[in-house]
C-alpha cells in the first residue's frame, strides 16, 4: 500500500517545501483539496461531516490545485500530484482540459485528475452553470476531458456540450488517471463505470468496508472489473502499524495521511514541524 500527503488547508507558501520533504522521505502522492470560494451561507449541507457544517471558514487557505500542482512539480522528480477532488460541475470542460494537459505536461506525466461533482449549489450559480442535472453534466465532462486530452483532432456533441472539430496541443505523453470521489450510489457506479479510482472523504472504516466491496460488484457489472483500479482512503479511525494493515487488506491500495494533524498540530504550524512530522510517519510506517 502507498502513502499520500493530503495537503490541505495549509498555508500556501509551505506546499512547495512540504513537497520536497515528501519525496525525500518516500511518499507517493500529494492531495490537492479544491475550494473555488468560501460563501458566507451555504445553500447545502456539507455531505461528509456528521454536523453538515464546513470544516473549514473564510479566512482558510485555498490554493487553486492546477496551479501547485505546477509549482511543485517543479521541483521534485517522483512525487505524483492528484487533486481530491476538483469539483467538475462549476467548470467549463474544454478550459480545464487546457489546464489538465499543461500541467500533466509540465509534471511529467505525473498528474491524476480527482473528480466530484460538487456540493455546493453557489459553487455552480454564481459560476454561471445550472445546480440541476450536474450529475449528467459532469458526465459529459468527464467524456470531453478525456476526449481532447488524448490527442488529434475531435469533436463532440452532447446534451450539454457542443463543439466542431478541434485539437490542443501538446497532447499529454501518457493517459491522465481519471479518480472519481464520492460516497454515494451515483457516485459509485461512476467510479465503477469510468474512473481510474475511487476516493473516499473521511469515511469510518466499517462503512469503507461496505463500500470497496460495492465498487467491485459495480464493477463486475459494467465489465471494468479486469481494468486497474486506485482505492483512496484516508483511513481516518485506522491508523497506525495495524490500521493500515486493516486498510491495506480492505482493498485500499494508497493511504491518504496528513502526519502533522495526526500529532495534534494546527493547520497553520511552522512548516519545519510539519516536515519533522513527514520524516517520523515515514521512519514508522514507511521504512
Amino acid at each position: 500500500m502507498k502513502f499520500t500527503i493530503a495537503m490541505a488547508m495549509i498555508p500556501l507558501d509551505q506546499l512547495v517545501p512540504l513537497a520536497k520533504t515528501a519525496e525525500e522521505c518516500g511518499f507517493s502522492a500529494v492531495a490537492l483539496p479544491d475550494s473555488v470560494f468560501f460563501s458566507e451561507r451555504a445553500a447545502a449541507e456539507y455531505p461528509y461531516t456528521s454536523d453538515g457544517r464546513r470544516m473549514w471558514n473564510e479566512e482558510t487557505p485555498f490554493a487553486d490545485p492546477l496551479i501547485a500542482a505546477a509549482a511543485m512539480g517543479a521541483v521534485t522528480e517522483s512525487l505524483v500530484f492528484r487533486t481530491n477532488v476538483l469539483k467538475l460541475g462549476s467548470r467549463n470542460p474544454l478550459l480545464l482540459a487546457r489546464q489538465v494537459g499543461t500541467v500533466a505536461n509540465l509534471t511529467r506525466g505525473r498528474f491524476e485528475l480527482g473528480v466530484g461533482v460538487g456540493w455546493a449549489p453557489e459553487e455552480f450559480e454564481w459560476c454561471g452553470v445550472p445546480y440541476r442535472r450536474r450529475g449528467a453534466r459532469v458526465d459529459e465532462m468527464i467524456e470531453v476531458i478525456r476526449l481532447v486530452l488524448g490527442g488529434g483532432m475531435v469533436e463532440y456533441h452532447g446534451d450539454f456540450y457542443d463543439f466542431d472539430r478541434l485539437r490542443m496541443s501538446p497532447a499529454p505523453q501518457r493517459e491522465v488517471p481519471i479518480v472519481v470521489g464520492g460516497h454515494s450510489e451515483a457516485a459509485l457506479r461512476r467510479a465503477a463505470r469510468i474512473g481510474n479510482g475511487w476516493t473516499s472523504a473521511l469515511m469510518p472504516f466499517d462503512e469503507l468496508v461496505t463500500t470497496v466491496a460495492r465498487l467491485h460488484e459495480l464493477r463486475a457489472e459494467f465489465g471494468t472489473a479486469d481494468r486497474p483500479f486506485d482505492i483512496q482512503a484516508s483511513g481516518a479511525d485506522r491508523q497506525g502499524a495495524d490500521g493500515y494493515a486493516q486498510l491495506e487488506a480492505t482493498g485500499v491500495t494508497n493511504a491518504t495521511v496528513m502526519p502533522w494533524a495526526m500529532k495534534g498540530l494546527a493547520m497553520d504550524c511552522p512548516v519545519e514541524a510539519k516536515q519533522d512530522a513527514l520524516r517520523e510517519f515515514a521512519a514508522e510506517y514507511m521504512g
